[in-house]
């Protein structure tokens, strides 16, 4: 005979209140756990090295395109021939791996110079953007090339230009930073119009390397309510300022000199001097400015010590000074051990130094060694050689702010140099504390199969008339 059915109802209730139980835990045991693995987690600050096609690097600076090609947007090299893009910001899901990252910087390509100065070769990419979804992953650029044929300089925005191979690889699960290792790249349709024509649609392209820090959702709570208005410190003087910066690089190929195979060398800074990649930040800047020049007297902290085979070169505390549309930039020189003060080392156009929204800045203007700067680098470089572009911000009001240093993010735990046997998400930083939600899950389910068992246990026990081969078969539930 069957149980009655307030019996039954107390069983299924069991059955219920055990399920209500599990589906809780998370939320129980670690308030806003599901939450925060549910949303998206937003990418900020990290690099990508690619170096787009090695081959068409060969030929623009070979002996037939006799190029060059030149690094903007704070892009910089790194080892193996590879351009390296900055500050990437967007979003990542570690729960279905989709990534979506923009990166900072470009590269310009320029080959077969014609007597009017243009060049048949010439190709820009710039801010590229790397989507990955549903295992599919794409490489996208800003594209800027003269047609072949037409000799029409065209741009277009993001451009699918690369298919990325994500063979074997599960985005899902990453922490900070997340990281792609030698990814193959092959040329699309679109990539390859907006190549020029250079490339058929799936050319192999190198492969691309990425690494992007990882944050957490903010928590809901609300935003607290600003506090009310108060004086800050007061304005600089008239003609005075107490915070600015410049950014310089030195020259780009005597950082691959010191790090490369003859000098087996590198750099350190000190002071408060800071890496962006591919320049170097002096900050603390404090002098004078006279927008009616513009007139200009800076000096900055910090120092790079440059150290290698045959090689020790350190330049400090530098100093800026621009008068009549003309820019010096000097630094205390160490060499041999014997230090030599305020050297000018090189000169520049400052003529676009101008005050706007409490800012005076010159972006990425080109530098020219003067002599003593070549005797500075002990002969390497002659009076008048091309150095790396400077930037310069000076903080004109209190509440202006100096432009950021292009961010690469954590160093990857895995090197970006080298082929590894199979790329892999690096997914090596620690996530946040408990369980994860597959936890919660495995949890929930043991717990509710337990509960059911137990009901219908009780159930057995309740029913008569029932033999044993039933029980045993599953007819009773």
């Amino acid at each position: 005979m069957l149980p009655s059915p307030p019996r039954a109802a107390r069983a299924l209730t069991v059955v219920l209140c055990a399920a209500l139980l599990c589906a809780a835990l998370p939320a129980a045991l670690f308030p806003g756990a599901t939450a925060a693995h549910a949303a998206d987690r937003t990418v900020r600050g990290g690099r990508l090295d690619w170096a787009v096609k090695s081959s068409f690097q060969t030929y623009v600076t070979g002996p037939v395109a006799q190029g060059s090609w030149n690094l903007a947007g704070g892009a910089a090299t790194t080892g193996g021939g590879q351009f390296r893009f900055h500050s990437a910001q967007g979003t990542y899901d570690p729960a279905t791996g989709a990534f979506d990252a923009a990166f900072s910087g470009g590269v310009r390509f320029l080959g077969h110079r014609e007597a009017d100065g243009t060049h048949r070769l010439d190709l820009t990419i710039s801010r590229p953007r790397v989507r990955i979804a549903a295992g599919r992953g794409t490489l996208y650029a800003d594209m800027t090339s003269r047609g072949k044929d037409t000799g029409r300089l065209t741009s277009t925005a993001q451009v699918p230009l690369a298919a990325l191979d994500l063979g074997g690889i599960d985005m899902r699960g990453g922490t900070t930073p997340v990281g792609l290792t030698t990814v193959p790249a092959t040329l699309t349709a679109e990539g390859a119009r907006a190549f020029a024509g250079y490339y058929p649609a799936g050319t192999a392209l190198d492969p691309v390397t990425l690494s992007a820090d990882v944050h957490a959702p903010a928590s809901a709570k609300p935003a607290p309510t600003p506090p009310p208005a108060t004086t800050s410190s007061p304005p600089p003087a008239p003609g005075t300022f107490r915070d600015a910066a410049v950014d310089w690089g030195v020259r780009r190929t005597f950082r691959e000199y010191v790090t490369g195979p003859v000098a087996k060398g590198k750099w350190t800074l000190a002071d408060g001097a800071r890496d962006g990649g591919a320049l170097f930040r002096f900050p603390r800047g404090t002098g004078t400015y006279d927008p009616a020049g513009p007139a200009l007297t800076a000096a900055f902290t910090g120092g790079v010590r440059f150290t290698g085979d045959h090689l020790d070169l350190t330049l400090a505390r530098p100093t800026v000074r621009v008068q009549g549309g003309r820019g010096t930039l000097s630094a205390d020189v160490t060499s041999a051990g014997t230090t030599t003060r305020a050297v000018p080392l090189v000169t520049f156009d400052a003529r676009g130094l101008i005050p706007e929204q409490g800012l005076a800045t010159l972006t990425e203007t080109p530098t020219t060694l003067t002599a003593r700067g070549a005797q500075a680098f002990g002969g390497m470089y002659r009076e008048g050689t091309a150095m790396d572009p400077l930037s310069l911000a000076v903080a004109l009001d209190a509440g202006a702010r100096l432009p950021a240093l292009p961010d690469l993010g954590s160093e990857p735990v895995t090197p970006a140099t080298g082929t590894p046997p199979a790329p892999t998400p690096t997914t090596t930083a620690a996530a946040a504390p408990g369980p994860s939600t597959g936890v919660y899950a495995t949890a929930g389910a043991a717990l509710l199969v337990a509960a059911a068992a137990a009901a219908t246990y009780a159930v057995r026990r309740r029913t008569t008339g029932a033999t044993a081969d039933k029980a045993a078969t599953g007819d009773i539930h």
